[in-house]
């Protein structure tokens, strides 16, 4: 049923249904009460999008997410998703692949469709364009990823993650540490690789450019790397992965390698996905909290998208920088010093 037999059955103007159901003008009560029982004996409901023409609101915002295979990003993608839901708003999920020709098609698309507003987890150093939507005037907000304070965001420590992961290994007594490194492009791996050489240096340890193992391409190159990175340095005693997923791939290149973890190689990764507890054995890893991200990413829009309504404009943006924490599982064993064979692990009392 549409518009027009609605009108029929309450004996009105299809204009006088349009402003009653958008609440765009007054109606008599009478009138109104004629047509929300036609609207509802017909199971007839209003399109958001052309509810938008009039209110200039479409109740919908746009979760922008690089690589929907990436681990991290089911979490944050439910904790958006309940918060908007929970407060009337539809969430449509767009994946660009780290294409940024493919984000600004979306994000011409659904400007011309009237979004609410934008969460992005894909800022680069190349994204600029994110920047002037909310100098447009646009509701934005960055959710993992961000640069400065320029833009509203929530992130996570990501210096600390580095450090702490680092720290660990350090403490438990490996010195010849390996780090693997992320996308230079994004801000939180350079975050964390500085973290690891903050950490190298308080325990007296000189950092080496030849322990930095950058993925070049992707996970799956990871893996031929973290071979060739052990026939040159066999001697590696531990790794800091700078993502869970680069975790698990160097895990399989060192089993296939003959190499066991942790009595050979220790290894702490950083993110806590879910996959992360029930591998064998359990990743050692720096935890962010990914779901509470999503949520807090979520409330930051929608008190911008309800300031904008109110005020024409929008607030001053913050940033909100979360903390992670240290979860040590199986991939991880103290190293005693003065011994040579694999019997110089032990397992650390957890």
């Amino acid at each position: 049923m549409g518009i027009r037999e609605v009108a029929k059955l309450a004996g009105v103007s299809v204009s006088t249904v349009s402003r009653t159901l958008n609440e765009t003008t007054y109606v008599k009560d009478e009138t109104r009460l004629r047509v929300l029982d036609a609207a509802h004996r017909l199971n007839y409901s209003p399109n958001a999008f052309a509810k938008g023409l009039k209110s200039n609101k479409s109740n919908t915002i746009a979760l922008v997410i690089p690589d929907i295979s990436n681990m991290i990003f089911p979490k944050i993608t439910q904790g958006v998703e309940k918060v908007m839901r929970k407060n009337g708003y539809i969430t449509v999920l767009c994946n660009t692949g780290e294409d940024c020709g493919a984000e600004q098609d979306y994000i011409k698309f659904l400007t011309g469709q009237r979004i609410d507003g934008f969460i992005f987890a894909t800022l680069t150093k190349n994204t600029a364009y994110i920047n002037e939507l909310r100098d447009q005037g646009i509701p934005v907000v960055l959710a993992g990823r961000y640069n400065d304070e320029s833009i509203d965001a929530i992130g996570v420590d990501n210096f600390k993650a580095g450090y702490e992961a680092t720290k660990y290994q350090i403490e438990i007594g490996h010195q010849k540490i390996v780090f693997v490194m992320g996308n230079p492009k994004l801000c939180l791996y350079e975050q964390r690789l500085a973290g690891y050489k903050k950490a190298l240096e308080d325990y007296g340890l000189k950092f080496r450019e030849e322990y930095v193992l950058y993925e070049l391409y992707d996970s799956i190159s990871l893996y031929s790397q973290t071979r060739k990175l052990f026939e040159r340095i066999p001697d590696i005693e531990a790794i800091v992965a700078s993502s869970d997923p680069k975790a698990f791939m160097l895990m399989r290149a060192l089993r296939d390698m003959g190499k066991d973890i942790p009595g050979d190689v220790s290894i702490v990764g950083i993110d806590d996905v879910e996959f992360s507890s029930i591998i064998d054995p359990p990743l050692s890893t720096v935890a962010q909290p990914l779901t509470e991200m999503g949520e807090l990413a979520a409330k930051k829009l929608i008190a911008q998208i309800k300031h904008k309504e109110k005020t024409g404009k929008l607030m001053e943006p913050t940033v909100d920088i979360l903390d992670v924490k240290l979860i040590v599982r199986g991939t991880t064993r103290k190293r005693r010093q003065n011994e040579s064979d694999r019997h110089k692990f032990v397992e650390l009392e957890q």
